[in-house]
């Protein structure tokens, strides 16, 4: 071989090796194939996202539906209880299950003043209702019970109803604040020529409460009248 010949030889074997690799066909798959690569990661990486987001409304989700239903919420227990004390003692059964739910929310309790259960009924207003009931073997421990709490405070608001003529406004203002100072307000309402109004109950709290009542009523009423046996 001559030495012309040898260094052409060594030129194209040079400049095969040299540059830019493999033919077009390859670098173009080699291309594609890093291009795919970035998609399947940009992917991945909205896949990762959205995975955390679902897990953080699965957390969140419950949590804020228990706060919807603490704030907003309108609970019902012992509806069956309700409906036979309504009936007993010809209590609209909302006007019961407003009253539990202004006075525990359903959440039986002893009161600072001695108030227990559910309806929070004074020991010394039940001992005096079973009295006039006729129960011979009645104990203020017996108002811890759901139903026997459930149906001394609706005897009780029954007992309002029929002194104050039905007038809601006024049993209620009485259960909360007490007959004395009640008809102490309806009298001076009358005085001025009218009966009493919300607005003029002078206890902040017994103003707040009979309002309270008044609406849950409502409430009930519309929320829950196949429970409460409105229809």
């Amino acid at each position: 071989m001559s030495s012309s010949t040898a260094a052409r030889g060594s030129r194209r074997t040079t400049s095969s090796r040299g540059g830019r690799s493999g033919s077009p066909r390859t670098r173009g798959a080699a291309a594609r194939r890093t291009v795919r690569a970035r998609r399947m990661r940009r992917r991945l990486g909205w896949f990762v996202t959205l995975g955390a987001l679902a897990v953080l409304v699965a957390v969140m989700l419950p949590l804020a539906k228990r706060a919807v239903v603490t704030e907003f919420g309108l609970p019902l227990q012992y509806a069956g209880t309700i409906r036979q004390q309504a009936a007993e003692k010809h209590v609209p059964p909302a006007l019961i299950a407003a009253v539990i739910y202004a006075e525990t929310k359903f959440v039986p309790r002893t009161s600072p003043t001695g108030a227990e259960g559910l309806m929070q009924v004074e020991p010394q207003t039940a001992l005096d209702l079973a009295k006039r009931s006729g129960a011979t073997a009645f104990s203020v421990s017996d108002l811890q019970h759901p139903a026997t709490n459930i149906a001394y405070g609706t005897y009780y608001l029954r007992e309002l109803l029929n002194e104050y003529h039905g007038s809601k406004l006024l049993a209620l203002a009485a259960y909360n604040g007490g007959e004395t100072n009640v008809n102490r307000w309806e009298a001076q309402a009358r005085a001025h020529g009218h009966d009493l109004t919300i607005a003029e109950i002078p206890f902040p709290e017994t103003r707040a409460y009979v309002a309270k009542v008044l609406g849950a009523e409502r409430r009930y009423a519309r929320t829950y009248p196949r429970q409460l046996g409105y229809r």
